[in-house]
């Protein structure tokens, strides 16, 4: 099989495959986000690379806070996880993973600057989706969310454990699901690693592997509430079947933003609504601040 450069259109005159290379590679407004110039290895690497970086960020904060760290008490991992600043300093250590993430990222999508990231990614809006109906969608998966987690309950989650650590520790936790976490999930998931799949296995295959990634990843922190792990699926799935069916991954990342976005300004101003609904209605407040603080 040609590579895209193999198969690059000559103009006439031209002197051969060098010419015809430069030509693929100069800015074109004809770049299908369905047909990348980058591959299926180069999308699973920076899916296992997304999820190496924060091991990795995670593993130098804690060495450090250690190596830093003076107490007669021995930093087991049970003194770790409650210790609050450690908390807080482990979950700052997510932003410079998500942002390496994002250079590597911008890196394969621009193939090193050749290419537009904005076109190669389809960030843009699609003629049939656009803002409102990204906004109209994300709610209703919120409201959907909602109604599993009151429905259903569930046992606590360690991404519960983390918000309830310290006040600090939520809002670190909430900066990241609106700021970065939005924009590196969709560029590696719906944005390089769907591309690349849907072109090896159809829009189907493509759908089905990239929702069962996506949610399986975040399993970890739902687990063990069926609930959220039920409500994280749908979102994953209904992400997916958008950017199928759109051909554009802004609209994925704006339904993202707004779901994870309408939480975390809740999250912030989670003691001012608890005081507003514990006094009148204290049997409605531990329904209402365990789906607040779930999907983050």
């Amino acid at each position: 099989m040609n590579t895209p450069e193999e198969s690059a259109p000559q103009e006439p005159g031209s002197a051969g495959p060098a010419i015809a290379s430069e030509a693929f590679i100069a800015p074109s407004n004809n770049i299908d986000p369905d047909n990348p110039p980058w591959g299926l290895v180069h999308a699973i690497l920076i899916a296992v690379a997304s999820v190496f970086l924060l091991i990795v960020m995670q593993g130098i904060a804690t060495l450090i806070y250690i190596a830093t760290h003076s107490s007669a008490t021995p930093l087991t991992q049970d003194v770790l996880l409650n210790d609050k600043t450690y908390i807080v300093i482990a979950v700052a250590s997510i932003l410079p993973a998500h942002l390496l993430t994002i250079g590597i990222a911008w890196a394969i999508a621009s193939r090193f600057g050749r290419f537009s990231p904005i076109k190669t990614l389809g960030f843009g809006w699609p003629e049939n989706f656009g803002l409102w109906k990204s906004v109209g969608l994300a709610i209703v998966l919120i409201v959907v969310a909602m109604g599993l987690l009151y429905s259903f309950g569930g046992a606590d989650t360690q991404l519960d454990r983390i918000l309830r650590s310290s006040r600090a520790a939520a809002l670190v936790m909430a900066f990241l699901a609106t700021v970065t976490a939005p924009v590196m999930e969709e560029v590696v998931y719906r944005g390089l690693l769907y591309s690349a799949l849907q072109r090896l296995t159809g829009a189907i295959g493509a759908v089905a592997l990239v929702t069962l990634i996506f949610a399986g990843l975040h399993v970890w922190q739902y687990w063990p509430n069926f609930a959220a792990i039920s409500a994280i699926l749908l979102l994953s799935l209904a992400l997916t079947v958008v950017r199928a069916r759109t051909g554009r991954l802004l609209p994925c990342y704006m339904i993202h933003l707004v779901f994870n976005g309408v939480q975390s300004v809740i999250i912030v101003a989670e003691p001012y609504l608890r005081s507003v609904i514990e006094t009148p209605q204290p049997e409605a407040a531990p329904a209402v601040i365990h789906f607040l603080t779930r999907f983050l």
